[in-house]
């Protein structure tokens, strides 16, 4: 789930920073150690997006540097346990595909794309089922769950595994075709509006 997320540190500006703006000369450092980080508490921190900086700074003897104690905002992704997510394969493996979701991508594995005997065609980038004939290759779109999540320090990049082995859930015709069998196979028909001309 994306929010936006109020964070507080202080913030070292170093005399090579003291011709800008303390503001922007906060927000570049900030962004230097946060964005493209990952938090157990906060997840993914994607950028930063604004910050109020306390004008009046420290200074501690032998360092040329001030230090401000900053408020800032940050955008970020922190993937939640049973979330439904909208992605797109980015990858395929002899052991399931992976799918970015996000900041990030997420493994799907080949037991949890659906209930069919599933055959991975690397040099194709594709995943084809034996008995339904469905596929799903690199650029497909899909609805997923996700199933677990590991965003410790251990795990650099953080993991993901999300599941398509539930009802409305997989590739986006998959979708549309389960609508259309649990309605009785009929479409809506297009209503169509009379229009008097004046």
């Amino acid at each position: 789930m994306f929010s936006i997320s109020t964070l507080v540190d202080v913030v070292r500006i170093p005399p090579s920073l003291f011709g800008t703006t303390l503001k922007k000369a906060a927000v570049n450092i900030l962004k230097e150690k946060y964005e493209s980080m990952i938090n157990a508490d906060l997840g993914y921190i994607i950028m930063i997006l604004d910050a109020k900086v306390d004008e009046m700074g420290k200074m501690i003897a032998g360092d040329g540097g001030t230090f401000h104690k900053v408020e800032f905002e940050a955008l970020t992704f922190y993937p939640k346990l049973q979330e439904i997510v909208q992605g797109e394969i980015v990858d395929i493996t002899d052991f399931g595909a992976f799918v970015r979701i996000g900041p990030t991508d997420a493994l799907l594995h080949l037991s949890q794309v659906m209930d069919d005997y599933l055959k991975s065609d690397v040099k194709s980038g594709m995943i084809l089922a034996n008995q339904s004939g469905r596929t799903l290759k690199v650029g497909s779109t899909l609805r997923a769950r996700i199933t677990a999540v590991s965003l410790g320090k251990a795990a650099a990049m953080g993991k993901i595994g999300i599941t398509c082995r539930q009802p409305f859930l997989g590739a986006d015709e998959w979708i549309v075709e389960e609508i259309k069998k649990a309605s009785g196979g009929k479409e809506e028909p297009a209503k169509e509006e009379k229009v008097e001309a004046s």
